[in-house]
């Protein structure tokens, strides 16, 4: 009892020190004070001020903009890196490969963002909109490659081979078998990537240029001189939108692995 006790604080000190400061944010984002930190009643005076701020708008935009794409891009590169893992156990250069996925999971944030610069200079390509693109897109495709190889370790493959076997070409048996299949995957995947993309500083800050000002670099850019209630409210909705889509992901992936499992259950009474 006394061990089940103390591993129910452990656990409640740890939320409370993760959720706390986020809790203490949206409160304040009502706040009808301009001071941040006195309570001067409840407003949403803020968060109509910070629509008509149209450098937050214009920043959150771009951020929606590049974590759409880099995502995207990202997930369709990671689940072909994730394929090119896990179905061919054997060709040459594959430990090099291995390598150059799972090095952006361990290496600093600052080292990729560098790196990435150098090579635009080296290249002569202008800083903007598409250098964030590909620079998130080069990150993000790692973690999605993670979360698909796990789930392509234990995949059934003997559907695959049933319908190479009845005819089925094998890019049509890929989207019809293989993708529905490990689609709550893909989608987990595209999640944690665009979650990614809207959250880095670093990497954005070293390959943006004008015009590309990404909204984590406009409030840091703004928090240097103070915090303003304006910064408290975009957040609260950023925090809103993140949990919304988790929400709808969530429910998505339960529902597409339930319908996964009545299907097999259905093939398999339907061979017996």
């Amino acid at each position: 009892m006394t061990k089940n006790r103390l591993d129910a604080t452990v656990l409640t000190l740890g939320f409370a020190f993760l959720y706390i400061p986020i809790i203490i944010l949206v409160v304040y984002s009502f706040n009808a004070s301009r001071l941040v930190t006195v309570w001067g009643g409840f407003s949403l005076n803020w968060y109509v001020s910070m629509w008509s701020n149209q450098g937050l708008m214009d920043a959150a935009w771009v951020t929606a903009r590049v974590g759409l794409l880099s995502a995207t891009f990202g997930t369709i590169l990671g689940t072909l890196a994730a394929l090119t893992l896990v179905r061919y156990q054997k060709f040459p250069g594959k430990m090099l490969f291995s390598g150059m996925i799972y090095a952006p999971l361990v290496m600093p944030e600052v080292i990729t963002g560098l790196s990435l610069l150098l090579l635009f200079v080296a290249i002569g390509v202008d800083r903007g909109f598409w250098t964030v693109i590909i620079a998130h897109t080069t990150f993000t495709m790692c973690y999605v490659a993670i979360v698909v190889q796990s789930r392509l370790l234990t995949f059934d493959r003997s559907l695959e081979e049933a319908a190479l076997d009845l005819g089925c070409p094998p890019v049509k048996t890929f989207f019809q078998i293989t993708l529905p299949l490990i689609l709550p995957a893909v989608i987990s995947g595209w999640m944690l990537a665009f979650t990614l993309s809207l959250d880095d500083l670093v990497i954005a800050s070293f390959n943006t240029g004008p015009g590309a000002t990404t909204l984590p670099i406009k409030i840091y850019s703004q928090v240097r001189l103070g915090v303003t209630p304006e910064i408290n409210a975009i957040c609260t909705i950023l925090i809103a939108l993140v949990t919304l889509g988790v929400i709808a992901t969530s429910i998505g992936t339960k529902r597409a692995e339930v319908r996964r499992i009545r299907d097999e259950y259905m093939a398999l009474r339907t061979g017996s």
